[in-house]
């Protein structure tokens, strides 16, 4: 795992937990995995401690379980597990969307416009960072715009198992979120709810399909692989 260096942050636990959420839910490190305390921490350039506040974390999200006097290991994961995530996903965005599309006003959808532009620019020039940050962006102009704090969080709290970053570095995905993207802008301008739902049908089936097939290629559901757990290393 290459060195990555986190700033002294008071959340500093919560980057820690995603950075080992993105390698967990990418195939990175399979099921049955130990993930080092030490390891991790020297990793990403951190003390042990907020490793251990991370994992308490995934632990009760079900991403690692505790073997006692070894440490914390990656959980089992089914496809239905990948699936029932982007159901929940699109189930919480359908219901988000039905409140901000009657609340953009012109300014909004002005910003929103030019939100969907960022996400194009950064598509074009191959840019898997900026394209992380536009479609964060495209995502909460949206949710802002629903005045809907709770279901935001509950679906922030949903999303965080998305490794966005290999969305981003996917030509194909990249190739047909601007339409996605679009589509949904031209929706909320109109008022056309069926079509708004018809776009987040579309956005989270296809990121479904994408992240099954990439554990699928990365071994994840391999039995020969996770038939026992692996051994500390």
């Amino acid at each position: 795992m290459p060195a990555t260096r986190l700033a002294q942050r008071p959340q500093l636990s919560e980057e820690v937990a995603d950075h080992v959420r993105t390698r967990i839910m990418s195939g990175e490190v399979r099921p049955g995995d130990f993930i080092r305390l030490d390891e991790t921490a020297a990793a990403l350039g951190v003390s042990v401690t907020p490793v251990r506040e991370a994992l308490l974390t995934l632990r009760g999200e079900g991403l690692v379980d505790l073997v006692p006097r070894r440490g914390y290991l990656v959980s089992p994961m089914s496809r239905q597990d990948v699936e029932d995530i982007f159901w929940l996903q699109a189930h919480l965005s359908k219901r988000i969307v039905d409140r901000a599309i009657d609340r953009f006003d012109v300014a909004g959808l002005d910003n929103h416009a030019l939100l969907v532009e960022d996400f194009e620019t950064a598509a074009a020039l191959g840019d898997p960072d900026g394209v992380v940050r536009a479609q964060y962006a495209i995502h909460r102009s949206i949710n802002r715009a629903s005045q809907s704090d709770k279901l935001s969080r509950f679906l922030s709290n949903a999303a965080r198992y998305m490794p966005y970053r290999l969305y981003a570095e996917d030509p194909v995905w990249r190739s047909t979120a601007p339409e996605d993207n679009r589509r949904m802008l031209d929706a909320l301008r109109t008022g056309d709810v069926e079509t708004a739902h018809a776009v987040i049908d579309t956005e989270f089936a296809n990121g479904s399909r994408l992240l099954v097939s990439h554990l699928e290629r990365a071994g994840v559901w391999d039995d020969s692989l996770v038939a026992e757990p692996a051994a500390e290393a």
